[in-house]
């Protein structure tokens, strides 16, 4: 049964926290698909959530849907806006998608603390800093 289902697995597919923009006050984040395929994909579900733990106490997010009916090759779409007071949970994006009749999914987990100026990239396609899982 499970072992009949083919092994598709996820590559050259990534999801980044991206830094917009920065003043003195504030710092604007945004979460992007970003598809490094040669190909596009297509149907695309990306569900996104925080849970963890915040000054001792459990804390949840909401879950969030996001539907792009494409997303061509080499090209990004933007997810949703990030705020910095989640950073301390772990926000976790499931993303969904069809190559042709072929089904592909994979979950990508920001661990606490991971966005940080530490772990900063130039992030491809979008060409801005950030942090990014692929």
């Amino acid at each position: 049964m499970i072992k009949d289902l083919p092994e598709n697995i996820v590559k050259d597919i990534a999801i980044a926290v991206a830094l917009e923009k920065e003043s003195a006050e504030t710092k604007l984040w945004y979460v992007y698909l970003i598809n490094l395929k040669n190909q596009a994909i297509e149907n695309v579900l990306v569900t996104s959530k925080g849970y963890g733990e915040k000054d001792g106490v459990a804390v949840k997010t909401s879950v969030l849907r996001h539907m792009f009916p494409i997303v061509e090759g080499n090209s990004s779409k933007l997810i949703e806006p990030i705020d910095e007071q989640t950073f301390g949970l772990n926000n976790e994006y499931w993303l969904s998608f069809y190559i042709g009749k072929d089904i592909f999914d994979k979950k990508f987990i920001f661990l606490p603390e991971s966005i940080v100026e530490l772990n900063f990239i130039k992030l491809p396609i979008l060409n801005k800093v950030g942090v990014m899982i692929r």
